[in-house]
């Protein structure tokens, strides 16, 4: 089985919240962006978080607009095997450099972990690390079977972060 890997990070020095996935699904491999299965929720929830419409938007304005707002992106996991997209079948992960990244980043006041998986491992590298914030979130997969109020509800905490 081929191994699946992550993209590069996207921060620069003004990021003041790194949200965190598990590894991107085959969508957004095929894609090259993150989050680009057309049912996940991110978009619309990270929008709903700094007040702009992120969907309509083509991908590297939606970057842009996250980087401006203190957003950044990443995932915890380099590298994987893993048939098919859910996190559930991810074998052989290889952590991405979680803590080199978050001591680059001197702005950096939180972490927000994208679903279960990704809260699970991210938070086993990143104990410790101090003065930064941790919060796990509802993943915004469609797999993940919540409604989207009820997950825009989770998701309006990393406003805090940004203030």
């Amino acid at each position: 089985m081929t191994r699946k890997q992550a993209f590069e990070p996207v921060v620069d020095a003004n990021t003041r919240l790194l949200i965190l996935g598990s590894l991107p699904g085959d969508a957004s491999l095929r894609a090259a962006q993150y989050y680009a299965h057309p049912r996940n929720a991110f978009w619309r929830l990270i929008g709903g978080v700094i007040g702009r419409e992120l969907a309509a938007l083509p991908y590297d304005g939606r970057l842009a607009a996250l980087k401006a707002a203190g957003v950044g992106l990443w995932d915890v996991i380099a590298s994987a095997e893993r048939p098919g997209s859910l996190d559930a079948a991810i074998r052989r992960p290889e952590a991405a450099d979680l803590r080199r990244l978050a001591a680059s980043l001197p702005e950096l006041r939180a972490v927000a972990f994208n679903g279960g998986a990704a809260a699970r491992l991210g938070r086993a590298v990143l104990a410790g690390v101090r003065d930064v914030e941790l919060i796990d979130l509802p993943s915004s997969s469609p797999a993940h079977a919540r409604p989207f109020e009820r997950k825009a509800e989770a998701w309006a905490v990393l406003a805090r972060a940004l203030g």
